[in-house]
């Protein structure tokens, strides 16, 4: 059995923390440690931001779309832009790649979305968007009565 949300918000910056924000209350109820609940609101926050930096140079006008669905052991989110694309998928994966030098970005979005992931998949088509699909096991606490 899965279970899951929709999100579409303006690529305006200040909603990078509304998609954290969703992340983390959807994940809640799973009583994950901080550490891995952390790891997932950085994967979030690291591809919206992407897509608003790069895929849509700050357009605010238009949308991101993010999708996570809960399944048992495993949690997947697709972040989805219908902005620029990414010219070179292997390029744009390699740390300190940027396509915004200007804004002093330190060119690891990608990469640290690949260490925190068990599995990321990257669909891009220059001129009409990415999608990232982004698979992270889940380990939920168990407590031991004493």
């Amino acid at each position: 059995m899965s279970n899951s949300f929709e999100l579409k918000f303006k690529a305006n910056i200040t909603n990078e923390l509304l998609a954290r924000n969703s992340i983390t209350a959807f994940l809640s109820p799973l009583n994950i440690d901080f550490e891995e609940l952390n790891e997932f609101k950085t994967i979030v926050s690291e591809a919206v931001s992407n897509a608003i930096i790069h895929g849509y140079k700050f357009d605010g006008n238009k949308d991101v779309y993010m999708k996570v669905t809960m399944y048992e052991d495993e949690v997947e989110l697709i972040i989805k832009d219908f902005g620029v694309g990414i010219e070179n998928v292997e390029s744009a994966k390699r740390p300190h790649y940027t396509t915004r030098p200007d804004l002093e970005r330190a060119g690891m979005g990608l990469t640290i979305i690949e260490t925190l992931s068990d599995d990321l998949k990257i669909h891009s088509i220059p001129g009409m968007g990415v999608r990232l699909i982004v698979r992270k096991k889940i380990h939920p606490l168990t407590y031991v009565n004493e």
